[in-house]
Formats: structure tokens, C-alpha cells, sequence
């Protein structure tokens, strides 16, 4: 009986983050495009490309860079472009805009091959020796993540975008995961592994 409200409970949860409008997200983003391209495929690779990935997702983090501005950085996640775009988003401007990206499809990207090996024990098997956990762990064989859980597809994103992010972890610039999950993991990485996992994972498909 517990596992049955628990399941319902989860399947209420995610009801609530899916009421976005896809064609009101659409107008919405107008003001997105200028860093994540037309349709969520940045042409910029220090920018996150967001078409494809799950609304929930999308959604938390807008919240958690608004709550980062209101918060003077003391909460949520800061960042001195996307924290001002965000604060005036309502709730359902981000619900709108997070309907609409996560329905564009990621446009494709590449594994660079001289990390393939190497990116690829890292990404499916980690290092025990150092308590490095595999990240298929959360973000699954294809880095498709997943939506109920909150763990974000990783696939097809810019190296560079990726890179920014580990190092944020590791430092704790960056703190709104859950758990402390990536800052726990990312303290573990070093340079190296950091450049091998943000190439390997722009293939994964």
C-alpha cells in the first residue's frame, strides 16, 4: 500500500510540472534565442543547447537561477546572465518555456575519437580506485537522464558548456544539485577527466 501512494504521489508530482504550453513557450522565447539558437540549439558553445531535454529539468533550473538572484547567490543557482533573465519569469512562463524546449529535437553532436576509450570506461564503469561513481548511473547508457528523477540528458551537449559545469561542481560555484550528487563526484575529477568526460558525452546517443 505505501509503494502504491508513493507511486501515485510521484505520477501527481510530475502532473504538476507538466502543464506548460508549447505554443506559449514558443512566443516566450524570444528573448532565449540570442544564446540557445531559434529552436534551443546553441550556436554557442559556452551555452547550454536545451532543445530535447526534460521539461522538469528545464524548469528547476530556471527556479533555482531566480531564487540564485533573489537570494544574492546565498540559494539556488547564480549566474550573472541567466539569474537577471530569470527573475522576471512567473511560474508558468517557465513551466510555457520548459513545454516548449524540451519538445525541440537536439540537433546531433560528436565524440571526439582520440577520448572515446578513455571517456567511455569513465562514463560507464567510473574509478573505483578514487570513488568515482559511473555517471551511466543517473544519466543512463545514451546520457538521456531521466525526467522522474530529475537527472538531466547530458547528450549532445558542447564540451565546453559541460566542462564549465564539472568545474563548478568541484569548486561548489555551483550548488543546486541534489543531494550534493555532482559536487561529491566532481571533487573526485580531475583536469583530465573533466576534458575526456565533456567530449565523450556530445555522442552519446
Amino acid at each position: 500500500m505505501k509503494k502504491l501512494a508513493l507511486i501515485l504521489s510521484l505520477v501527481v508530482s510530475c502532473s504538476v510540472w507538466a502543464q506548460g504550453d508549447i505554443e506559449a513557450g514558443k512566443a516566450k522565447s524570444q528573448t532565449c534565442v540570442a544564446c540557445h539558437g531559434t529552436d534551443g540549439n546553441s550556436q554557442l558553445t559556452m551555452y547550454p543547447s536545451i532543445a530535447g531535454q526534460h521539461a522538469k529539468y528545464i524548469e528547476k533550473q530556471l527556479k533555482d537561477l531566480k531564487l540564485g538572484m533573489t537570494s544574492s547567490g546565498k540559494q539556488g543557482r547564480y549566474d550573472p546572465v541567466m539569474s537577471g533573465m530569470a527573475m522576471p519569469l512567473t511560474e508558468q512562463d517557465m513551466a510555457d518555456l520548459a513545454a516548449y524546449y524540451s519538445s525541440m529535437p537536439l540537433a546531433p553532436n560528436s565524440t571526439p575519437e582520440n577520448v572515446v576509450d578513455q571517456g567511455k570506461v569513465l562514463y560507464m564503469a567510473g574509478d573505483s580506485e578514487r570513488g568515482i561513481t559511473a555517471c551511466i548511473a543517473c544519466h543512463g547508457p545514451r546520457g538521456n537522464g531521466t525526467e522522474l528523477s530529475g537527472f538531466p540528458k547530458i547528450s549532445g551537449q558542447h564540451a565546453e558548456y559541460v566542462k564549465a559545469q564539472l568545474e563548478k561542481f568541484r569548486s561548489g560555484d555551483r550548488a543546486n544539485d541534489m543531494n550534493a550528487m555532482m559536487r561529491d563526484i566532481a571533487k573526485k575529477l580531475n583536469d583530465d577527466d573533466i576534458d575526456t568526460l565533456s567530449k565523450y558525452v556530445g555522442g552519446l546517443h
